[in-house]
């Protein structure tokens, strides 16, 4: 999405990124489960991001929460996101990582990167991204030449421009390994992904609306994994690869 169109959106324009219609139970949420065992250098993050012009498009501290326990679980090690902003979710996945796990992260900007950056420094887990700068899929495609990093990845996260998203998937489904997982983010896409078309919406939804949509329907389709769409933040569907 084009900086100016988050812009004119206005975080005031939206309570919180999250499907809940209720602000206080979301809050009721983040009080009880999520700020009380977020990470001291998440929340120094987390609050420089809100003062920033863009932080819509930040991910939101439950589902930070919920990247890190993923990270945990599938004991992942080597790991990639697409799309990092400031770096809310990097750090998240970087703190649930043992000492010697790597992300391969991508972003096309490498600026609001340098925002979250000394407090990912701070955090004592720098050492663990491999930060690259500019559009992931010339560089998703040079990984692939090599045969040695398909199936190399544990986790994968992805949270960039959605008219890729399709891209993405053709290409990250080969770069995970078998039991692996892929998160895309932004899949109920404010929720009008279960509107017609021609609904009211704003602008920068409609625009983009319809290749969530594709991709949705993509994934429920693709054999290759097993799915499980949540309504975490503006909505992540979970890909686990069976083959």
């Amino acid at each position: 999405m084009a900086e100016e169109q988050y812009q004119e959106i206005g975080i005031t324009d939206l309570a919180h990124k999250t499907l809940l219609q209720s602000d206080a139970l979301y809050q009721y949420i983040l009080e009880t489960s999520v700020f009380p065992r977020e990470h001291e250098c998440l929340k120094e993050l987390r609050q420089i991001t809100e003062k920033h012009p863009l932080s819509l498009i930040a991910t939101p501290p439950d589902e930070g929460q919920l990247i890190n326990m993923l990270v945990k679980l599938i004991n992942a090690k080597n790991t990639m996101e697409i799309g990092v902003y400031t770096g809310y979710s990097l750090l998240s996945t970087a703190l649930a990582l043992p000492h010697d796990g790597k992300i391969l992260a991508m972003d096309v900007n490498w600026e609001y990167y340098e925002l979250g950056l000394p407090i990912i420094e701070k955090a004592g887990v720098a050492h663990k991204i491999d930060f690259r700068e500019g559009p992931a899929l010339p560089l998703l495609d040079q990984l692939l030449i090599d045969e040695n990093n398909k199936g190399a990845f544990d986790f994968v996260f992805v949270d960039a421009d959605k008219n890729n998203y399709l891209n993405y998937h053709k290409r990250v489904i080969e770069l995970v390994k078998v039991g692996g997982l892929i998160g895309y983010d932004n899949t109920l896409w404010s929720g009008s992904v279960a509107s017609p078309p021609d609904a009211p919406m704003m602008d920068y939804v409609k625009e983009f609306r319809s290749y969530l949509v594709e991709l949705n329907k993509y994934l429920a389709h693709d054999s290759r994994i097993e799915i499980c769409q949540l309504p975490v933040g503006d909505g992540i569907t979970l890909c686990r690869r069976i083959m």
